[in-house]
């Protein structure tokens, strides 16, 4: 079924904040996991879901670090994984379903950007193994653990996917690389990943959705030159942020409404922008943003799973 992209009039915009959408939202007693819920986006996520009474499970490569940013913030609890690292997946997920809870809610946050060519251990180029294939089987693995009266698994996608489409002949950049591309393949797999996910979930109250967080300087940028930052049109020649940059704050809002708003009820697989369901991308404008074709068709969303449960060995879904 073709995804149906339009505003649904949520009442929420680009200056909305995590706090504002889950305003009168009550979370008392909902398991969360966000994956990279300790810096940047996901920290304002992680703190806005325990504000509004959440338990937030929180994923790291880095876990000392992520307990010291989460030091203050209660309800939480912080456990080693490597999203590039099937092993370290494999035994994470073990672990969290021998506890026999339940997940509500499960935003794939964590992500990597603009590295040089890089194959993990599996032969996967890095993007696309981190930001798509590592999701793919966290969620797959966890399937069991899914609330049965109904989870929404929400992924942060990006404009990045204007840069690329699945490169079907070559996923992992053997010929030709550019990190760009390479990220830009990445986040067209989230999108895909949210709608052939929400076709095979839905009978079972398993919702997906994909979201562009806005543009927003946190630490995913770190590896990008300031000189290239500024060719982006990203910063100043003085270091001020452009226009049409979000706060963490704001951006973390789009992927707790997506996560929480009984608007998308009728809604799922779609790509939401700015607190609401995106509408097609009508420019190349990454600021502008909207969803390009690619990245919400069926059948490449159908072949991308067939893709990736072939690489991962995995598919707890259909």
């Amino acid at each position: 079924m073709a995804i149906t992209q339009h505003k649904i009039g949520s009442g929420f915009d680009a200056h909305s904040t995590a706090n504002d959408v889950l305003a009168g939202i009550q979370l008392s007693g909902k398991n969360v996991l966000v994956t990279g819920g300790y810096s940047g986006l996901g920290l304002e996520a992680t703190s806005a879901l325990v504000r509004a009474g959440a338990h937030v499970i929180v994923p790291a490569r880095r876990p000392a670090v992520a307990r010291q940013a989460l030091s203050g913030v209660p309800r939480t609890e912080v456990h080693e994984l490597d999203l590039s690292d099937a092993d370290s997946i494999r035994t994470f997920s073990h672990r969290f379903l021998e506890t026999g809870r339940t997940l509500d809610i499960l935003i794939n946050n964590a992500g990597v950007m603009a590295y040089p060519h890089r194959l993990i251990a599996s032969g996967w180029e890095a993007h696309f193994a981190i930001n798509h294939l590592g999701h793919f089987a966290l969620v797959n693995r966890l399937r069991p653990a899914l609330s049965p009266t109904g989870a929404r698994v929400v992924s942060v996608a990006s404009s990045g996917h204007f840069l690329s489409d699945i490169r079907w002949d070559d996923p992992h950049f053997r010929h030709g690389y550019d990190h760009w591309s390479a990220y830009g393949q990445s986040k067209t797999a989230n999108a895909l990943f949210a709608v052939h996910l929400d076709t095979l979930g839905a009978a079972s109250g398993v919702r997906a959705f994909a979201v562009h967080p806005g543009s927003i300087l946190t630490e995913l940028q770190r590896r990008i030159p300031q000189e290239e930052q500024i060719a982006q049109g990203w910063i100043t020649r003085d270091g001020r942020h452009a226009d049409g940059f979000k706060t963490p704050a704001q951006g973390a809002a789009t992927a707790v409404w997506a996560a929480t708003s009984p608007l998308l009820d009728e809604h799922g697989g779609a790509y939401c922008q700015d607190c609401d369901v995106a509408e097609p991308a009508i420019t190349d404008d990454m600021l502008i943003g909207g969803v390009k074709p690619w990245a919400v068709d069926p059948d490449s969303a159908s072949r991308l799973w067939a893709l990736s449960s072939e690489l991962t060995g995995l598919d707890r879904f259909s």
